[in-house]
C-alpha cells in the first residue's frame, strides 16, 4: 500500500511538471520556463529571461537633406545594416524593456549639384537606445513597438562626384563633407516569432552633420531588418 501511495504521488508530480511545461499541449522551450504558472499575458514563463540578446541584418533606405545645395542628397540611397542587440526588462509588472547594442550601418543619399550627379555613402558605428514594449499575441508571437534614439560615429564612406569623376572621404573638415557625429530619434515596431525577429524603424537625424552652422544638414533613414533573438 505504501508503495502504491508513493507511486501515485510521483505520478501526480510528473503530470504537474508536464502540465507546467506543456500548457494546452504545446511545449515551452527551456529558456522560457520561469515561474510556477503559465499566463501568456504576464508571466515570466512567456517572456523568458529578463535579459535577451540577438543579431540583426537589415537594409537601409537613407537620405541627407540639407539647406546647402552641395550637400543635399535628398534622393534615397540603399545600404547595409549589421549588428547585435541586448535588452533587459525594466519592471516585473509589465513587459517593458530597454534595448541597446552596436551596429555597422550605411547611410547617405544622392543628388545633383550644378548639373553634376553625386552620391554620398556614410558609414557609421551606431548605438541604439530604445524602450520596447513586448505585447503578446500568442504563446509564440509578440508585437514589439519601440521608441528612443541613437548615437552614431562616422568611420568611413565616399563622396562621388560623377561630373568631375572624383571621389573623396565623406568625413573631413572640408565644407563639402560631413562631421563624424550624428544622433537623433528612432521609432519603429518589430515582431518576434519564437526566435525569429522582423523589424521596421525610422531614424530622424537631429544633429547638424554639415560644417556650416547656418545651413542644417540632417540624415533620415528607413530600416528593415531580420534576425534571431536568444
Amino acid at each position: 500500500m505504501k508503495k502504491i501511495i508513493l507511486l501515485t504521488l510521483a505520478l501526480i508530480a510528473t503530470l504537474s511538471v508536464s502540465a507546467q511545461y506543456y500548457p494546452d499541449g504545446r511545449p515551452i522551450p527551456p529558456r522560457h520556463r520561469y515561474g510556477n504558472s503559465y499566463n501568456h499575458r504576464t508571466s515570466h514563463s512567456y517572456f523568458g529571461s529578463d535579459t535577451y540578446y540577438g543579431f540583426r541584418l537589415g537594409l537601409n533606405v537613407a537620405t541627407v537633406r540639407s539647406d546647402a545645395a552641395i550637400l543635399d542628397g535628398s534622393d534615397s540611397r540603399t545600404g547595409l545594416d549589421l549588428g547585435a542587440v541586448i535588452g533587459t526588462r525594466l519592471t516585473s509588472t509589465a513587459p517593458l524593456y530597454f534595448e541597446t547594442g552596436l551596429s555597422y550601418t550605411e547611410k547617405g543619399g544622392k543628388g545633383t549639384y550644378q548639373g553634376d550627379k553625386f552620391t554620398y555613402r556614410l558609414e557609421y558605428l551606431e548605438l541604439p537606445l530604445v524602450i520596447k514594449y513586448k505585447y503578446p499575441v500568442s504563446p509564440d508571437v509578440t508585437i514589439e513597438p519601440f521608441a528612443g534614439g541613437y548615437l552614431a560615429l562616422g568611420v568611413g564612406g565616399k563622396i562621388k562626384n560623377y561630373g568631375a569623376r572624383e571621389a573623396y572621404s565623406s568625413f573631413s573638415d572640408d565644407n563639402a563633407a560631413f562631421k563624424r557625429f550624428d544622433g537623433g530619434l528612432r521609432i519603429g515596431c518589430g515582431a518576434s516569432f519564437d526566435m525569429l525577429y522582423l523589424g521596421l524603424s525610422y531614424d530622424i537625424g537631429l544633429a547638424n552633420i554639415g560644417h556650416d552652422d547656418f545651413d542644417d544638414t540632417r540624415t533620415g533613414c528607413l530600416n528593415l531588418n531580420i534576425g534571431v533573438t536568444f
